[in-house]
């Protein structure tokens, strides 16, 4: 067999196109290969054993990452409707060599490469001006490219090699008109070097399957020189990688960044290639609308069998309107609208969420090659039964249950290893510390993830542990330091516990930083009182805890004077966190007492209160800590306000006091009328150049509070004054009791009251 014997045949495709992937059956069918290449780096060679067996279910995405460095990878996502797919498959049933070209993965993730970090290297290359679809839109007169390419090959019934050629004929013209794009080169150069490969193999007929972007130069007619390839291929740089399967979702094709594919509705797409993969092309839009229906149904709104009929009828007409081969997602949309959803918009959403983008989650068979890691978190999540789903999930765990408490943990776990698997839901009424509630939504990347924390241990306990032990070794933060401690808690992980707890207890005795010992009193109070219903030993926590607060408090006074407003606005948030700390744990149990650190605190803050020389928005707010505390009186604060609020004081150090003591709830101001009165004269007597630099400051004091409470606080500043003149008419009348007490009961008779 010699080289000139072998016949090519170029298949441009839009990737995860339907009608691209109909179009490529058929094609195979007609050509009859004896190899199929599909544009993919090499990598791919190894996966597809597997992607001939029923277990591996789209859509799926091929990861592949730098052993050394997995941060370094790439996903080519996969699905039903996708050409590479139905060609992948094809060959596999017909027993057909098959195999991926494109720049291989170890020169493209390798570090020096044009891109750090790869999405889906099928993705066409988008020169300047717009890419080859849009430009091939705008000549054949359409507006949007997206309905132009559905016009042209997405709905078209007939299929044949010759719409293959047109559309490399077409994309030739597009290449012409476009500046040099270097990497895009390579790769073309690297996939004709793998069919000059075929030709040498002797092979007759080989089908290449690609962007149709890249066929026109694929075409053995267009190749240049065999020189001219191998010098654009010289000297790449170079990484050990490898390849496996990972699952994927229908939202992630829908998405247009990072590892999206940018299929705006999969779901439509995936019903679409469905009809016509089973011969039944007539039942694509009754099909849909009785599935659009099914899911307003579920919701409790009314889609009635007729309803669903005249809908059908809508979207066949407008499709004729509107001059086009076949109703698509856009008539099929407006049909829903009006008939379905009674002109409403609204319900679309669900529609669009369910049906269009769709919730499905790919399966990958347990022979993929996995990292130990994953694998692990496989088992488990098979023995605790919590499969991943692409959609949310609630769950509520009852942490007093094992079962649960396991299930908790393995969240838990996750989260520190950056695994987001699980975030924090409403618990409802519940108040207790034994329920934990969580959403549940699995995301493909996690894949990756896994692979970056494998690097920390085989298992998930191992790896947290790891991870933990790392960041604490590198936090010089006391907050982060805390904050690590409480999570390793809740995770039940000893190892990284301990670790973490000595490096605190070490950063405690050289930290001379206040702040930042404030920020670590909350996080460690929390371990200590909540550790207990896990059945941990927080005996060490409490020690660290002990000594932060007392050098907290000593260092307090020093912290909180000589502040800029940042500074200040800083101090007051820890100060905040700390005081909710120390009072988690000075709500002692009944029949126990608090620590005896506790009272230290609060003396440190007693004495900062009654300090003039302390910031003025964080002395407010410690004054505002102590009268909820009932540590000082109203007439205390009453009084240290009047005093803030003197000529004496400048007007920005007052406003920042006043700040400080209403933060929070507006009941202060409503109930304590003395306040409201001084702050009101205080408003008032200030000069009206000084008031306009005051005012941004007292707006944004008085945004915090609510409409209703605003509106109360405005009701009783107008009454002030009225309240005021009746005190003064009430205290100087001279009125003779004797005279006065039966005109009084005689009035009150013919009212009705009771006379005191």
């Amino acid at each position: 067999m010699t080289e000139r014997s072998c016949a090519f045949e170029v298949l441009g495709v839009r990737h995860h196109g339907p009608g691209s992937a109909r179009s490529v059956a058929a094609a195979l069918e007609e050509l009859s290969p004896d190899l199929v290449v599909i544009e993919g780096p090499p990598e791919l060679d190894t996966l597809l054993e597997l992607a001939g067996g029923p277990d591996l279910v789209p859509p799926v995405a091929a990861l592949v990452y730098a052993v050394d460095e997995p941060r370094r990878s790439a996903f080519y996502p996969f699905a039903f409707f996708s050409p590479e797919w139905v060609a992948m498959r094809w060959a596999l049933e017909h027993r057909v060599d098959v195999r991926f070209a494109d720049l291989p993965a170890t020169h493209v993730l390798a570090p020096g490469a044009t891109s750090e970090e790869v999405t889906d290297e099928r993705s066409e290359p988008r020169p300047a001006g717009s890419d080859p679809i849009t430009r091939l839109a705008r000549a054949a007169g359409y507006d949007d490219p997206e309905r132009f390419w559905e016009d042209a090959v997405e709905h078209r019934a007939e299929s044949s090699l010759g719409r293959f050629t047109a559309i490399r004929e077409a994309m030739a013209e597009i290449r012409a008109e476009d500046p040099v794009d270097r990497e895009n080169e390579r790769r073309e150069a690297y996939m004709r070097k793998v069919l000059r490969a075929a030709r040498r193999e002797g092979r007759e007929r080989v089908a290449m399957v690609c962007g149709a972007y890249h066929a026109p130069v694929l075409h053995p007619s267009a190749w240049p020189k065999v020189a001219d390839d191998n010098a654009l291929l010289k000297g790449l740089p170079r990484i050990k990688v490898t390849a496996t399967w990972a699952p994927w979702t229908a939202g992630r094709l829908a998405a247009d960044s990072g590892y999206g594919a940018g299929v705006t509705s999969p779901g439509w797409y995936q019903h679409l290639y469905a009809h016509w993969h089973a011969g039944t092309p007539d039942d694509v839009v009754p099909g849909w609308l009785t599935r659009v229906a099914r899911v307003l149904r579920s919701e409790g709104l009314a889609a009635a069998p007729a309803t669903v009929v005249e809908a059908v009828r809508l979207a066949e007409a407008l499709a004729a309107v509107r001059g086009r081969p076949s109703a698509g997602l856009e008539e099929l949309q407006d049909a829903t609208v009006a008939v379905l959803c009674e002109g409403s918009r609204l319900p679309l959403a669900l529609v669009e969420r369910t049906l269009v983008v769709g919730e499905e989650l790919g399966q990958v068979p347990e022979s993929a090659p996995l990292v130990p890691l994953a694998q692990d978190l496989a088992r488990q999540q098979k023995r605790l039964r919590l499969k991943p789903s692409a959609s949310e999930t609630t769950v509520v765990l009852d942490l007093r249950r094992d079962a649960q408490r396991e299930r908790s943990l393995l969240l838990h776990r996750l989260r520190l290893l950056g695994i987001h698997w699980a975030t924090e839901a409403d618990r409802g009424g519940t108040k207790g510390t034994f329920k934990e509630a969580w959403t549940l939504e699995w995301q493909p990347e996690f894949a990756v993830r896994l692979v970056e924390a494998g690097l920390y241990g085989t298992t998930v306990v191992a790896a947290a542990e790891g991870l933990v032990a790392e960041r604490a070794a590198k936090a010089d933060d006391l907050g982060p330091l805390a904050e690590l401690i409480d999570q390793a808690l809740v995770a039940d992980l000893p190892a990284g516990l301990e670790a973490a707890i000595a490096a605190l207890a070490e950063r405690t005795a050289h930290q001379h930083d206040t702040l930042s010992l404030l920020r670590a009193i909350e996080p460690l109070a929390r371990t200590q009182r909540y550790g207990d219903v896990r059945g941990s030993d927080t005996a060490v926590v409490a020690g660290v805890l002990h000594t932060v607060v007392l050098r907290a408090a000593a260092g307090l006074r020093a912290a909180c004077t000589s502040l800029d407003d940042d500074a200040a606005a800083a101090m007051k948030g820890a100060l905040d966190a700390a005081h909710r700390g120390v009072s988690l744990v000075g709500e002692a149990p009944a029949g126990s007492s608090a620590p005896a650190w506790v009272a230290t605190w609060e003396q440190a803050l007693v004495a900062l209160a009654a300090d003039d020389q302390v910031h003025g928005l964080v002395a407010g707010r410690v004054n505002r800590i102590l009268l909820d505390s009932e540590q000082v009186s109203i007439g205390t604060v009453s009084a240290r306000l009047s005093r803030q609020l003197s000529r004496g004081t400048s007007p920005e150090h007052a406003a920042a006091w006043v700040d400080g003591l209403l933060e929070g709830e507006a009941l202060l101001l409503l109930h304590e009328i003395e306040l409201l009165r001084l702050l009101d004269e205080w408003v008032a007597s200030v000069a009206e150049t000084t008031f306009e630099d005051l005012l941004p400051l007292l707006r944004r004091t008085f945004s915090r509070f609510q409409s209703p409470e605003r509106r109360q606080i405005g009701g009783r500043v107008r009454n002030l004054d009225a309240a005021a003149d009746l005190h003064h008419t009430t205290a100087t009348l001279d009125l003779d009791l004797d005279l006065a007490l039966p005109a009084a009961a005689r009035v009150a008779d013919l009212l009705q009251l009771e006379l005191a």
